[in-house]
């Protein structure tokens, strides 16, 4: 899709152990960005890289799309002309289209990654409005898991080779980059409000379930207190926060491992699988073997 060469000879730009990979073929991108909605912003490539060691690209003319990635595991680092940044878990990179970078997975603990090309006038914007409120490219999210499940649904939706699907990925990739410059901050630091140090917590221990009174009193604040900030900064009250991590690991079990339902719940927090497989199909409209088919 672009010119790029990769990092060092030996760095790998895919072929890793349970990844998901999706490149919109040129002629679709030409008659997606001549149909309302998707000129405005589409998504041309996708893609989910988990351990993806020696992982790494260098692009000295930057890249033809916007690019954005989540870390949501492990660590490496990333260079663009505002200079050289590590990108740890939780963090979003974004970089502009033509712009010079190169990025690269740490050789000790490497990155699992969540990514997207988008190209159009509406992800230009939303691109340059997180790149001002983090101060560079790298920005740590309040919560890295829901937007990975956006990409999820993005790559999902290109899969299914539809102009409706095509226009659904946008609607995910919108939605993933305004959260990226809504909740988006320069780093974790020591500065972090009640609610924030509540979700780090909540994302540190999952999917240990951790009682309202045990979370309240780390964050210093009453348990009626963290309900209501919480749910106001947030968008949900922390038991279904902790319940939506938890789902979003058993989709990201499901769709790249061959662990049974059962051990899926039990790796999740969940003592009972008959009791997983109930939520897991009350949230997502079908059952964890459903999910787990529609992948493949």
């Amino acid at each position: 899709m672009d010119e790029s060469v990769v990092v060092e000879s030996e760095s790998l730009r895919e072929g890793f152990v349970g990844q998901r990979l999706f490149v919109l073929p040129r002629p679709a991108i030409r008659a997606a960005l001549a149909r309302p909605v998707t000129n405005r912003l589409l998504v041309t490539d996708a893609g989910f890289f988990p351990h993806a060691a020696r992982h790494g690209r260098a692009r000295p003319h930057g890249a033809g799309q916007h690019i954005l990635m989540i870390c949501t595991d492990g660590s490496g680092w990333c260079r663009t002309p505002d200079g050289r940044f590590a990108v740890q878990r939780g963090d979003a990179v974004l970089v502009p289209a033509s712009v010079a970078h190169e990025y690269a997975a740490s050789e000790s603990d490497p990155w699992t990654l969540w990514w997207l090309h988008v190209v159009g006038h509406d992800a230009a914007d939303l691109v340059q409005a997180a790149h001002v409120a983090a101060g560079g490219p790298v920005s740590h999210l309040r919560d890295p898991a829901a937007i990975a499940s956006l990409v999820s649904h993005a790559i999902d939706a290109l899969d299914t080779g539809t102009a409706g699907g095509l226009v659904s990925a946008s609607g995910a990739a919108w939605n993933a980059l305004a959260q990226v410059a809504a909740t988006g901050r320069r780093g974790p630091g020591p500065s972090l409000s009640p609610v924030e140090r509540a979700v780090e917590h909540l994302r540190a221990t999952s999917p240990r379930r951790i009682p309202m009174e045990s979370l309240a009193a780390m964050v210093g604040l009453s348990p009626s207190q963290l309900r209501t900030v919480f749910r106001q900064q947030v968008g949900v009250a922390p038991l279904r926060y902790q319940s939506d991590l938890r789902m979003a690991k058993a989709r990201e079990l499901l769709d790249t491992s061959t662990l049974t339902v059962a051990a899926v719940a039990a790796t999740c927090g969940y003592e009972d699988a008959l009791y997983f497989s109930r939520q897991f199909t009350r949230t997502h409209g079908q059952s964890p073997s459903a999910f787990r088919a529609r992948a493949h």
